[in-house]
């Protein structure tokens, strides 16, 4: 997966300068983003501050490793599912 070259903390702080009356335009420019991408992270931070992003993206990253977890815990039950079906 690709990384950003923007932290979650910089997003934020780039769509407060939007919600405090900086046209889009500018941030576009002075940031180096699209207007697209500017919608994308509004979609997703919202009205978020700093401290709200920064647990958002802990969540997102312990809820990845609990999938991981569960993953490896269902290949581990069909392995011995598998072994224990067949006849000896």
């Amino acid at each position: 997966m690709k990384r950003s070259r923007f932290s979650e903390e910089q997003k934020v702080r780039i769509l407060q300068e939007l919600r405090a009356g900086k046209s889009r335009k500018e941030i576009c420019a002075e940031h180096n983003v699209s207007p697209q991408t500017i919608s994308l992270w509004k979609s997703k931070y919202g009205d978020m501050d700093v401290n709200e992003a920064r647990k958002l993206k802990a969540l997102e990253e312990e809820n990845a490793r609990m999938k991981r977890i569960i993953a490896d815990q269902a290949m581990q039950i069909d392995i011995l599912k598998e072994v224990n079906s067949k006849k000896w």
